[in-house]
């Protein structure tokens, strides 16, 4: 039963509305991109089903992700899993690949097409969000009915804000460590008295996976763009030189 007065019932809601909003952005774009040769009078429609056709079958890969934590050693390797998910948001992307999304003048195929993208695309999404919902699948229904809409309709705004202000993406980053972190301690294979040793150890290990993600993605990132400026250089100036144009 859901306890809609526990306060960890709406921290782990809100994990996983964040979650979902951090690591939906490209199913949004996808949905955008699958319905664009619709009709007008189709598109709403083909957004509708492809979006209810894509939470049942991501709702379905949830459930069968929380039984499978349950076996040894698998929340240890979930875990890990979201540091290195943390760490490729915390570092800048360029977004491509969206071009490639078939698209279909059709209904059933424009709501086929969402739904196998956001199956495939939502494998990050699944680990973080069964992680966050401590084994409930009541609790990640619940997040996730209350999260896609604010992705879907909402994407456009959420988009800015993150390319506004990119503390929002280095804080989901640190989320998804912070989830992460707690995970490695409650494996099966971990003791219940390694936990007792050492005062408020689940905190410890959850803020320790979030500095370790933020600071790590973040060293990535500066070499990133530490190397960027140069090979845009060597580019800018093999152009010149194909055009006859002095430097």
């Amino acid at each position: 039963m859901l306890d809609l007065a526990s306060p960890t019932f709406w921290i782990a809601v809100l994990q996983i509305i964040a979650i979902d909003i951090l690591l939906g952005g490209d199913n949004a774009v996808v949905i955008a991109l699958a319905c664009r040769k619709l009709p007008d009078a189709q598109r709403n429609k083909g957004i509708f089903w492809g979006v209810v056709g894509a939470i049942g079958l991501r709702v379905v890969l949830i459930y069968f992700a929380l039984q499978l934590l349950a076996v040894p050693y698998l929340k240890i390797v979930g875990g890990l899993l979201l540091f290195w998910i943390g760490i490729k948001l915390v570092i800048p992307e360029n977004d491509e690949g969206h071009g490639n999304v078939a698209t279909s003048a059709t209904l059933a195929g424009a709501i086929k097409t969402i739904i196998v993208a956001d199956a495939v695309m939502s494998v990050d999404n699944v680990i973080a969000v069964a992680a966050a919902s401590h084994g409930s699948i009541l609790l990640v229904v619940f997040g996730i009915a209350v999260s896609v809409p604010i992705v879907v309709w909402g994407s456009k705004l959420v988009l800015l804000l993150m390319d506004r202000y990119p503390v929002v993406i280095t804080a989901g980053g640190g989320l998804l460590g912070w989830i992460g972190g707690g995970m490695l301690l409650t494996d099966p294979t971990i003791p219940a008295s390694w936990r007792e040793i050492v005062p408020y150890s689940t905190y410890l290990a959850s803020a320790l996976g979030a500095l370790m993600v933020v600071l790590t993605g973040k060293v990535l990132a500066s070499r990133q763009h530490q190397g960027h400026p140069s090979s845009e250089l060597t580019t800018a100036s093999g152009r010149e030189l194909m055009e006859g144009k002095p430097k």
